[in-house]
Formats: structure tokens, C-alpha cells, sequence
């Protein structure tokens, strides 16, 4: 065979199922040594080399392209040299067959450094003097197949061990992906071994921390928050695209972009923001990982604005991901009427429905505003003053239980704390923002220098003119920060304290009727009844429904205090 073979033209084909197996296990480094060793010895001429960096077991097979290449007869080419059947294919042997018998139909033999795969061809009736194609076979045929089924079985089992425990893991609270933008993965020691979690990518994460502060204050529409991020120097993470015969040479960059709104979008509705995945391997159910998230739940919710929300059954222990989108019949009709706000937090005494506002018209022309049930079976109809009435008693009786006060006053001055610890890490971005751009700003000129082109000399200048503009509008920001007084945390608690203590103050003197309306809803646990509000009501003897930082002044003939002793405690 070795000299029925010496001088012919040969292709060699490399593979290697991932990126780690091609720098770490059976590099094609590895194979081609060996490949180049074999047809030396054996005099073949190698003529090109395919390598291939992904699995052979795709119904697409990655070697067609190396088989087309043979099957040319332009290339002239007569042997096809791989270092084993499994780097050939592990589709099992009709891929097998496939592949060989395209080789075959051109005159291309397949060979194999180990071999398994013979050139020998019997033929049964030769003895006879006659041929036919049924009577002529290979005896290596059978190993070449089962070394093919064996490639696939192996793939199979390989495939499952990997695939089933990253699984298993992920539904363990692990991370098996890619870090998304704002983490970097890390491996810990944990009770199941070493285990890879996320851990915060500081330079990304203070952008994602901002993104979700901002969409949850609500004062900023999404394109300026988006303004706002793009101008402290946020950027899609650079990642490089490299060549498949050699993973050294990058043939391309993607990334580097400023944020869209699409983009911004997509990472508030993200549940691992908050430390919750939810994913294909986790059956799309929320999963709690075990590392923490870059905001809380309650950010996340906030920033979401109630379209995508996490709670927590705690019934089961789990938590839940629910969207909330608005009913069809809903979407054109007037929802914040001024005139009413208070709808959508008194319910009916009779059914406990959530009342809702109308002006009926008298015989006169007059227009009557009440509050009223819509359930049939029933009647029950307030009018609109009555309400108010009603309501503003109910809110003068309400005080912030005095226990409390000094815990949410410590709250608002760790949360001042948090944000102040923030504005400097801003400060910081600014500072690399603007040293990377005058960095690129000194290079783009120093170009410019020694070229003669115009074009590229003119292309090059308005580079630079908008890296300047850039530089310039961080640092009059980077001023405005270091020009912005100081909060005085004492005069800010010194105010909630006033409020806090002086509870009906700010809920009636607000002047906007919904901020009044949700103040007033804030107060409750459990949404009260038009009954419930009333300080003589025998109806319901103990309302507990006020939510437990609140209390209610107690009256001689209120039926509507909580009963001294009974003071629940704060919920969390």
C-alpha cells in the first residue's frame, strides 16, 4: 500500500469539538504534527489542511467542506488523511457513509493514521473470473463502522454527563453561561465541589446599578436615561472574533457600542439583575442563585414598573416572576380621573369590590359625582364630598407608631450613605471616561501627522473634533458634581421626622389628588371598605387593616383603634 500510494496528492482534516479541547486536550497543533508525521513517512504530499473547531455530530457535518474540496477534480487530489474515525464524525455510520462514499465516487481514499480504515478490496466471485458491485467489499468495513457507532455513542455520553450536570447546577443557583454584562464568572469551593458563580464587574456593574436607580425614580423618560449613561462612557462589552485555522489570528471585534433603549430595556427586564434566573435549564420557573444579584428585588420591581415583578410565595417557599399587562377593554378608557382617585383604594361594603367614580345627571342638567359599586345584586352609592369627608377624618386620626420612627430614620440615612458611596464611584467612571478618551484623542492626532491622504487626513480630524466634544461634556459634568452642594442629612431627617410625626399634614395638604390617593393607600395592609373608614361603625368591631408602622388615635367612639397591646410587628 505505502508504495501504491508514495508521491499522491493529499488533504488532511483536524478537528476538535470546542475552543478549551483545541488549546487544552487534542489540539490541532497535536494532530497536524502527527498527520504531517504519518505522510512523511509514508511519502504522501499534503497539499492543504482543513481544521475545524466544532462538534461533527451536527446534522450539518463541518467536514463536507474538506469532502467537497476532495471530490473537485480541478484539485487533484487523491487521499483523504484523518488522525481517527471520531475526529471524522461522530454522526454515527450514516454520516459515516455518507462522507466515505462521496470520497469513493471520486476516487479520493480515505485514510486513517491508526488503521482501522483499509484500502484492501475482496471480491467474492473473483475465483470465477466475474465482478459485480455487490461482490466486491471491504473487510476493514465492519470496524468502520462500529468505531463510527462507537464515536457516536461516546459523543452521546460524553454530551449527557456535561449537559445534565450543568443542569442540575443551574438549578442549584449556579451559573453554566456566559457572564452578562455587569458580572464576571468566578469558581468557588462549595459543599458540591467547585461551582461557578457571578460576582460584579465593577467598571459594568455601577452602569447597571445607575440604569435600574433612574428607570425606578421615574423622573427621566428612557431615551435620557439613556443620554445619561451613553455620556458616562457606557459601552457593550468588546469580544473578539478569531479564526477557525488558527485561534491566535482575531479577524474581527464586535461590541464597543453606546446603549440603546431596546438594549436598556432588556437588561431592566432581566431577572439575574436581581439575583433570580430564569432560564430553558430552570423549565423557565424562577430559580434564587446563589450568589447575590447587582440590585434587590424590590429595585428590580420598581425599575420594572410592574410590567415583569418577583414575589415570594411564601406558602411554598419559592418565588414567582409575573407579568402584568392591561386588560383589552381597559386600554382606552380613562383610568386616573382626577375627580375620583380614591377608586381604586376604598372597596364596597356590601360585595368588597373596588368602588369606581361617576357623574350621573339629574333632571335639572346638574351632574351629581359619586363613588359606586358596578356588581348587580346590589346597590351602594356615596357621594363624592361624602367620601372626601370621610377620608380626610379617617387620615387625621392616623399617627406613625413612634417605635418606628427611629428605625426609618436610620433607613434614610443608610440609603443617603449607599448614594453618597455611589456619586463617587461616578465621579471615577468620569475620570477613566475621560483619561481613555484623551488617550485616543493623542493617538488620532499623532496619525494625522504622517499622512499625506486628505481624505484621511479629513476623516481623522473630525474623529478627533468629536472625541474633544466628548471630553468636553464630562468634564462640565464632572464640575456640576464636584459644584453640587452637599445634602444636609440632618435637615433631611429633621423634615421626615417633622412629617412622620405629622402624618395628616402631608397626606392632605398634598395638592396632586393621585399622590394623594396613593399616600393614602400606602397606610393600609389590606385595602379598607367605605364601613371601615367610618369612626362609628358597628359593623366591624376591630379593623386591622392598617398596615403595622401606622396606628390609629385612639377614640372614645371609634370602633377602629387597635386594641393596646395589639401591635404587630414590621413586616421583613
Amino acid at each position: 500500500m505505502q508504495s501504491e500510494l508514495t508521491g499522491k496528492n493529499a488533504v488532511a482534516a483536524i478537528r476538535v469539538s470546542t475552543t478549551k479541547q483545541g488549546t487544552e486536550g487534542d489540539s490541532p497543533e497535536a494532530q497536524k504534527e502527527q498527520i504531517e508525521r504519518f505522510a512523511e513517512n509514508r511519502g504522501f504530499t499534503i497539499k492543504k489542511f482543513f481544521v475545524f473547531m466544532e462538534s461533527a455530530s451536527k446534522e450539518q457535518q463541518p467536514m463536507q467542506e474538506a469532502v467537497s474540496y476532495c471530490t473537485n477534480k480541478k484539485n487533484d487530489i487523491d487521499l483523504f488523511i484523518i488522525k481517527s474515525i471520531d475526529r471524522f464524525t461522530r454522526g454515527g455510520s450514516l454520516s459515516y457513509d455518507i462522507l466515505k462514499n462521496q470520497l469513493e465516487s471520486s476516487d479520493v481514499q480515505l485514510v486513517d493514521i491508526y488503521g482501522v480504515i483499509s484500502s484492501q478490496k475482496v471480491n467474492t466471485l473473483d475465483h470465477l473470473g466475474f465482478e459485480y458491485k455487490w461482490s466486491v467489499y471491504s473487510p476493514s468495513k465492519k470496524s468502520e463502522i462500529l468505531e463510527a457507532e462507537r464515536s457516536k455513542d461516546e459523543l452521546r455520553d460524553i454530551m449527557s454527563r456535561m449537559i445534565g450536570a450543568e443542569i442540575r447546577y443551574t438549578q442549584n443557583g449556579y451559573w453554566m453561561r456566559q457572564p452578562p454584562f455587569g458580572y464576571y464568572s468566578e469558581k468557588v469551593n462549595t459543599n458540591q465541589g467547585k461551582r461557578t458563580i457571578l460576582q460584579p464587574r465593577e467598571e459594568e456593574a455601577i452602569f447597571i446599578r445607575k440604569m435600574f436607580e433612574l428607570r425606578a425614580e421615574g423622573l427621566l423618560a428612557d431615551s435620557e436615561i439613556v443620554d445619561k449613561l451613553n455620556d458616562l462612557g457606557y459601552k457593550t462589552r468588546v469580544s473578539y472574533i478569531c479564526s477557525k485555522d488558527d485561534i491566535s489570528k482575531v479577524l474581527s471585534k464586535k461590541g464597543g457600542k453606546p446603549l440603546t433603549v431596546k438594549r436598556m430595556q432588556k437588561i431592566i427586564q432581566n431577572t439575574i439583575y436581581a439575583g433570580i434566573n430564569v432560564e430553558k435549564w430552570t423549565n423557565y420557573s424562577p430559580v434564587k442563585c446563589v450568589f447575590n444579584g447587582l440590585v434587590t428585588i424590590d429595585l428590580f420591581n420598581r425599575a420594572n414598573r410592574s410590567k415583569l415583578y418577583i414575589g415570594y410565595n411564601e406558602a411554598d417557599g419559592e418565588y414567582e416572576v409575573h407579568r402584568q399587562a392591561p386588560k383589552k377593554h381597559l386600554v382606552n378608557k380613562v383610568m386616573n380621573n382626577p375627580d375620583f382617585p380614591y377608586k381604586k383604594f376604598v372597596l364596597c361594603p356590601e360585595c368588597g369590590g373596588s368602588l369606581l367614580g361617576s357623574a350621573s345627571r339629574g333632571k335639572t342638567g346638574k351632574y351629581y359625582p359619586a363613588y359606586h359599586c358596578s356588581n348587580k345584586g346590589h346597590y351602594f352609592r356615596v357621594p363624592k364630598d361624602q367620601m372626601d369627608e370621610r377620608i380626610t377624618q379617617f387620615i387625621s386620626r392616623v399617627k406613625v407608631n413612634d417605635k418606628r420612627i427611629e428605625i426609618l430614620l436610620a433607613t434614610i440615612k443608610d440609603e443617603y450613605t449607599r448614594r453618597e458611596a455611589l456619586s463617587g464611584d461616578e465621579r471615577l467612571v468620569i475620570d477613566k471616561q475621560i483619561q481613555a478618551l484623551e488617550a485616543k484623542e493623542e493617538a488620532l492626532l499623532s496619525k494625522i501627522v504622517f499622512l499625506s491622504n486628505v481624505t484621511a487626513i479629513t476623516y481623522l480630524e473630525k474623529e478627533a473634533v468629536k472625541i474633544h466634544k466628548q471630553i468636553i461634556k464630562l468634564e462640565k459634568e464632572k464640575r456640576q458634581m464636584k459644584d453640587k452642594k452637599p445634602l444636609n442629612i440632618d435637615r433631611i431627617l429633621k423634615r421626615a421626622r417633622y412629617f412622620l410625626e405629622n402624618l395628616d399634614v402631608l397626606l392632605l395638604n398634598q395638592q396632586d389628588p393621585h399622590k394623594k390617593a396613593q399616600l393614602f393607600g400606602v397606610l393600609f395592609d389590606k385595602l379598607p371598605t367605605y364601613d371601615d373608614l367610618d369612626n362609628g361603625n358597628q359593623k366591624t368591631p376591630l379593623f386591622t387593616g392598617v398596615n403595622s408602622l401606622f396606628q390609629l388615635a385612639l377614640s372614645e367612639q371609634s370602633s377602629l383603634v387597635i386594641s393596646p397591646g395589639i401591635e404587630p410587628g414590621l413586616p421583613g
